[in-house]
């Protein structure tokens, strides 16, 4: 149970998310479009994580690396579970993307 908290707030193993991005990552925003024009990572994709499941042609490369993001964890949680449901092999909880945005630079 705690694994399964910690994983959904982004606080599992460490993971370069810099190289990850270098090497190509997707940046999944699944805040609300609202909130992703109040500011978000730049070339980040933004899809509501209640809209994911219907928008899932927009990330057409299962074997891509995605990093999810939303303001604190917990909706980039449970995207990280619709897209692992789905197929999507390599799949990161990046946790808030204010963090993220910093983690990556």
């Amino acid at each position: 149970m705690f694994d399964s908290l910690k994983e959904m707030l982004g606080l599992g193993p460490s993971v370069d998310y810099p190289s990850l991005v270098k090497q190509g990552a997707i940046i999944l925003d699944v805040r609300s479009k609202g909130e992703f024009a109040g500011g978000h990572i730049k070339g980040a994709v933004n899809i509501p994580v209640d809209q994911l499941n219907a928008n899932l042609h927009r990330i057409p490369h299962k074997d891509k690396t995605i990093i999810t993001c939303c303001a604190s964890g917990m909706r980039s949680g449970s995207a990280k579970r619709i897209l692992q449901s789905n197929g999507y092999k390599n799949v990161h909880n990046g946790g808030g993307w204010a963090g993220l945005q910093y983690k990556i630079k």
